[in-house]
């Protein structure tokens, strides 16, 4: 019956021993459609079977979190009825093979994860990472990735609202995209994707199934190598009209009453989709795959199976409510087809040509996936480096410059600009700020905020500190708006986790993150995990991408982090110690890349963050902005350059001193712009609650630092605007 065996196994990237377990576990020989299927199943991508041990140990719930990990996305209460529901996901290895389409399906499939579980989506973000700008593809990969998340968003009228982008060499040979999307709903209107109902129809809606995608999500779970541009035919290819379609058509059908649970067809299509929702209600799925609509001719159940055409969605109705739901699909000008019905085997069984082309039982693909507990090894706090020679003799005018003109640090309108971030309308904060603000349609006062955050040379120097400071970088950003952090979602992009040092790595990152949720109360309610981020055996830095959400329970109250006035007072809450190891001036300028990164005390990134917060709701501040890369100086420049403002700033320092309270880099701090009115209740609440704070100076026409440093602003904005235009052009 088959040709199945263990080289063929191996070539699907199963090892010996799952190909062993898959024999005992369905006591015969595979034939080829089930070896395709186990392979998708129970790769990296799908089955998270190094990473689920560790995902465990994370705080996944607070009083607002209605549905935490384990979900096509999570789901948070933000007050009213309302609910906010949103995930960060990777599309990393595609984007590197095919940017343009690699990109564009990354949003596609985050915007299904979303909206299958009834939310209109409100806001897009992205993470995107490319490797050094002097390597030879690194232009070719950010034009086409951008391109890709602008076209596919543009087209499907949700706006990008917030994101990064850096460049580092240790990205030349695995680019990292992650696509994050927010969405609204009704709490009594959310849908899960657990099937229930022996009897009941299962529906196959969407575009039709090609060949593009077959073998993605296990592409997607290995190691690329010199060779990688030949698996551009398992990059699946994008139709956001067609999406725009599935996405009011589903809506549509939500409002009726026929649905008993819906899931989207992302990595791994059909397999995974029908699997993981007869998996989540114990029950058994029999599918027709003769019913299965395809656009080529001659597809085999294993290309069907394997297929990650986009646009797709598997739906189990209420029995006998099909032509109620066909005709709104129809409407739609979309596929809809009866393709099976669910058992009471407990198996996937699938025919084709009348014949059983598989029979397999559920739980062999779910619940008894391999779980790996990997070797690790602690990745302990480097020590400290002696930077002080190299600091002797540093030019601060220069160095300033030199800041503000690197690719990581440079104004990314560039980028931005080419999405469209004002669709819809609802946009209040736009990208290039702390958090980006969406106002929820139809309510007078109340908002989200949403950003996107990691410091991968931190997490690379010491993992433990980095997972913790990427939690904290999202939260102080939601605080700095004014927003209530509600919880988190993420995407954790390492290297590969057979070796002790990475699965190091992720370990160290998952136990920083878990003590800065639970101390914070912000936990993560989903996300996903991208492992075997490396070429030729060179992996990426660490890179916990964290997408954290807040509410804004009146809109009126948000700041922004541009200066309003001239001659207002700024402030700095936090200490300034000044750490420069592992900053943007020794990392980036200065090459230095060693030493710890800057510690946390997440008492006062508590306390810091509460008092922010409660400064905006009382009115007392006028501007905002958190302190990170780049340190106090970058932190005022981007204040100074976004509002047309100058700045003259006190240090009191001398020489070495005052390039460590320039540049670097300590947590938990803001700056803030105080007017004269404000004044003093703004300093005797903060004495009252017990937070450090300093006036560091005033806001003026030009930029001055002390009493021997003066520049034109017009010169340093001019300088930071230039770099990705000239970089493109």
């Amino acid at each position: 019956m088959s040709d199945v065996n263990l080289n063929l196994a191996i070539q699907h990237g199963l090892t010996k021993t799952e190909y062993q377990k898959i024999l005992e576990l369905i006591e015969r020989k595979p034939n080829i459609t089930e070896l395709g299927i186990f392979s998708a199943m129970w790769n990296e991508h799908c089955s998270y079977k190094s990473s689920r041990v560790w995902l465990g140990t994370l705080p996944t719930k607070n009083n607002r979190v209605i549905q935490g990990p384990g979900e096509n996305a999570g789901v948070v209460d933000i007050d009213d009825g309302d609910v906010a529901i949103f995930k960060i996901e990777s599309h990393n290895h595609p984007s590197f093979i095919e940017p343009y389409q690699g990109a564009a399906t990354g949003v596609g499939g985050i915007l299904r994860d979303v909206f299958t579980m009834g939310a209109r989506p409100i806001a897009n973000l992205n993470a995107i990472r490319f490797g050094s700008p002097d390597h030879p593809k690194t232009k070719h990969l950010l034009n086409g990735v951008v391109a890709g998340i602008a076209g596919y968003g543009n087209c499907i009228g949700v706006p990008t609202v917030g994101g990064e982008v850096e460049f580092d060499n240790c990205y030349d040979g695995n680019i990292l995209v992650n696509a994050m999307n927010i969405g609204l709903a009704k709490k009594n209107k959310v849908f899960y994707s657990i099937a229930s109902g022996v009897g009941n129809p299962v529906i196959y809606v969407g575009s039709k199934t090609g060949r593009d995608g077959i073998h993605g999500a296990s592409m997607a779970s290995q190691e690329f190598d010199s060779d990688s541009e030949s698996k551009k035919p398992t990059v699946q290819v994008g139709d956001p009209f067609a999406e725009k379609l599935l996405l009011e058509a589903c809506l549509e059908l939500m409002q009726t009453d026929t649905i008993v649970s819906i899931q989207d067809m992302g990595a791994a299509g059909l397999t995974s989709s029908s699997v993981e929702m007869a998996s989540k209600g114990n029950i058994g799925i029999e599918l027709n795959l003769n019913k299965v609509p395809c656009r080529e001719t001659g597809m085999t159940p294993y290309e069907m199976m394997l297929s990650e055409s986009q646009e797709r969605m598997l739906i189990v109705l209420k029995n006998g409510k099909e032509k109620e739901a066909e005709k709104i699909f129809k409407k739609w000008d979309l596929d809809f087809s009866v393709i099976g019905i669910l058992t009471d085997s407990k198996n996937l069984t699938l025919k084709f040509d009348s014949k059983t082309v598989c029979d397999i039982p559920i739980s062999a693909l779910a619940d008894e996936a391999p779980k790996y507990k990997r070797d690790w090894v602690e990745i302990k706090k480097p020590e400290h480096i002696d930077i002080e020679k190299k600091l002797d003799d540093i030019n601060i005018e220069q160095i300033i410059k030199r800041l503000l003109s690197h690719p990581n640090q440079a104004d990314k309108s560039w980028v931005w600009e080419q999405y469209d971030h004002m669709v819809m309308c609802d946009t209040a904060q736009v990208p290039g700020g702390d958090a980006a603000v969406i106002r929820v349609h139809g309510n007078n006062k109340k908002a989200i905020a949403a950003t996107v955050d990691c410091t991968p040379r931190y997490c690379n120097a010491h993992p433990y500190t980095g997972g913790m400071q990427a939690v904290c970088e999202t939260y102080r950003n939601l605080c700095a708006v004014g927003a209530e952090p509600i919880a988190i979602t993420n995407c954790l992009n390492f290297g590969n986790p057979e070796k002790p040092e990475i699965m190091g790595q992720f370990v160290g990152v998952i136990k920083g993150m878990a003590e800065a949720c639970n101390k914070l109360n912000y936990p993560v309610i989903s996300g996903n995990v991208s492992l075997y981020n490396e070429t030729n055996g060179v992996g990426i830095n660490p890179t916990p991408t964290i997408g954290g959400v807040g509410l804004v329970k009146d809109i009126s109250k948000v700041k922004s982090f541009k200066f309003k006035n001239k001659n207002s007072d700024i402030y700095v809450l936090g200490r300034t110690k000044g750490h420069l190891e592992q900053s943007v001036l020794c990392y980036d300028l200065l090459h230095l890349k060693k030493g710890p990164p800057p510690p946390i005390d997440l008492n006062i990134e508590l306390k810091n963050g509460k008092a922010v917060k409660s400064l905006i709701d009382k009115d007392l501040i006028d501007a905002c902005h958190d302190v990170s890369s780049g340190g106090i100086i970058l932190c005022l420049l981007e204040m100074s350059i976004a509002s047309n403002i100058g700045f003259n700033l006190k240090t009191h320092k001398k020489a070495l001193d005052r390039v460590k309270y320039l540049f670097g880099e300590d947590q938990s701090r803001y700056i803030v712009e105080v007017n004269e009115q404000n004044k003093q209740s703004f300093e005797n609440y903060l004495k009252d609650i017990d937070i450090f704070f300093k006036n560091i100076g005033k806001t003026s026409e030009k930029i001055f630092i002390d009493d021997d440093l003066k520049f034109d602003l017009k010169e340093l904005s001019e300088i930071n605007k230039q770099w990705f235009y000239k970089y493109n052009n």
